[in-house]
């Protein structure tokens, strides 16, 4: 498996890799039937709660007030983690992330570790690090196990393997599983129970040997200091249970205020990601108790961009997100692309605005992705936590096309336009000055209108690449301007 760190992309722009992905028949047919399954589950569950709205707005309330308050709910956080027997450690970036949890795990003598699924630890490519600092990680959720074994990359955040099918994952399992550890069975077939059953047992042997695990969380509560991970196979409750130490990278905006605040996510969340009333395994841990759990719990807190995206008046609400993929399930792009088309571990809708905030938009790829939608609003729509997509997209599309100001590494910079949208920037000025000039802008929907039939089937220079995939629009005989005086005689 060789992901890259968030901070270091190396995959081609959107509009390439999707143009790539939109070939693939097999990839788009195993989208659209898992995308359209969990939806419909979701919107069934969704259905059952009264008072879901009430729900979702008590959440983004909470969300945004912790935002607000983010440096201080961080220092209680840390205080109660600490008093309860854990140690936090501040990692600014990923590279410090990755530092920090090879040298805890090389401390320990250890040379393995297994994984409960972590995103932000995908962000930070600490698997590579381990394994450049002689360290084996295994990942133990079924379907990071597929992508793992698979030598692939992860293409949905709930549901990393959703672009395979079970004939591939078979294929998966009989070719990899041997080198890794305990082989899959040689007759093993592509029924979902014999898949799951080849996993069980080969993660078994892992995590009843393994010394030292590596956690993400959905939730920390700042006023207790516990962490939350929900799931839904037990792997978690292995990762978390059984080795002597334990160390969780969580990304700074998890924290929540009080434990009654968990009360909203444990309900929105289960709905919007699995359709589930609630999650199978919903494990917690506060510190470390001598005799129960692990006798060593470290908690390294991330920020690699997120107090910059934090600067972002309208950005910010990103960090909201709770992972639940809802946004994911209903994109029409997401469903036709994939998400190794986004090129980052936070693909979809979500990711076309958290991605290029985490890491600028300096680069042909994060320049692209807030590009990567139709602006429908169906993301907005279903997210739990009521985080306004389009208008951050749009946000971001201004930030690309114009520059401007914008926080850095704590430093507050101007970037300059990028490269490519010079067109696209002459045309927005000079709509400007039309819309500033009424008469100018009478006569240019006049002068539309008598030359309608000389509308070209497509636009010359620059506007061609718009053209390939739309038709202009029909012109109409006479401006609405003319139309109003003639009926009803008076100017308006």
């Amino acid at each position: 498996m060789t992901p890259t760190p968030l901070g270091m992309p190396a995959f081609p722009p959107f509009p390439e890799a999707a143009k790539e992905a939109v070939r693939d028949e097999v990839l788009r047919a195993n989208l659209r039937r898992a995308t359209h399954t969990i939806r419909d589950k979701r919107a069934r569950a969704v259905t059952e709660l009264a008072d879901w709205e009430q729900l979702r707005a008590a959440g983004k309330a909470v969300k945004d007030h912790t935002l607000r308050h983010l440096d201080r709910y961080l220092l209680q956080l840390e205080a109660a983690v600490t008093a309860a027997g854990g140690t936090v450690h501040w990692a600014a970036d990923a590279e410090e992330a990755n530092r920090i949890v090879t040298a805890l795990v090389l401390a320990t003598g250890a040379r393995e570790v297994v994984k409960v699924k972590s995103m932000a630890t995908q962000e930070t490519g600490l698997n590579e690090a381990l394994e450049a600092a002689g360290i084996a990680a295994y990942e133990t959720d079924l379907a990071e196990l597929i992508v793992q074994l698979g030598h692939d990359r992860p293409s949905h955040i709930l549901v990393p393997a959703i672009h395979r099918n079970r004939d591939e994952i078979r294929d998966v399992f009989r070719s990899e599983m041997g080198r890794w550890g305990r082989p899959a069975p040689e007759d093993l077939g592509d029924d979902p129970r014999e898949l799951a059953e080849a996993a069980r047992l080969h993660l078994r042997e892992k995590f009843l040997r393994a010394e030292v695990a590596v956690s993400g969380a959905n939730f920390m509560v700042a006023e207790t200091g516990t962490m939350v991970v929900l799931e839904s196979e037990g792997n978690g409750r292995m990762c978390l249970t059984l080795p002597d130490t334990l160390i969780s990278v969580v990304g700074i905006e998890k924290v929540v205020p009080t434990f009654r605040d968990l009360e909203i996510f444990l309900q929105t969340l289960p709905r919007s990601s699995t359709a589930e009333r609630m999650n199978p395994y919903t494990t917690m841990w506060t510190g470390t108790l001598d005799g129960d759990g692990p006798s060593a719990f470290h908690l390294v807190l991330l920020d690699n961009g997120r107090t910059d995206t934090l600067a972002d008046e309208t950005g910010r609400q990103a960090l909201r997100c709770i992972r639940c993929s809802a946004c994911l399930n209903v994109c029409p792009v997401y469903e036709r692309a994939g998400g190794h088309a986004y090129g980052s571990v936070y693909p979809g809708p979500i990711g076309a605005v958290l991605s290029p905030q985490l890491r600028g938009t300096a680069s042909p790829v994060d320049a692209t992705l807030p590009y990567a939608s139709t602006l429908c609003g169906a993301c907005y729509e279903v997210c739990p936590v009521a985080i306004d997509i389009p208008e951050i997209l749009v946000h971001l599309r201004e930030r690309v096309v114009q520059g401007g100001p914008v926080t850095r590494e704590g430093v507050r910079v101007r970037l300059r336009p990028a490269h490519g949208h010079t067109a696209e920037r002459a045309a927005m000025r000079a709509a400007r000055l039309l819309l500033d000039h009424p008469g100018a802008l009478r006569a240019g929907e006049r002068l539309l209108a008598r030359a309608r039939r000389l509308r070209p089937r497509r636009l010359p220079g620059p506007g061609r690449a718009w053209t390939d995939t739309r038709e202009l629009p029909d012109l109409p005989a006479e401006p609405f301007r003319d139309w109003w005086l003639r009926e009803r005689g008076t100017r308006t």
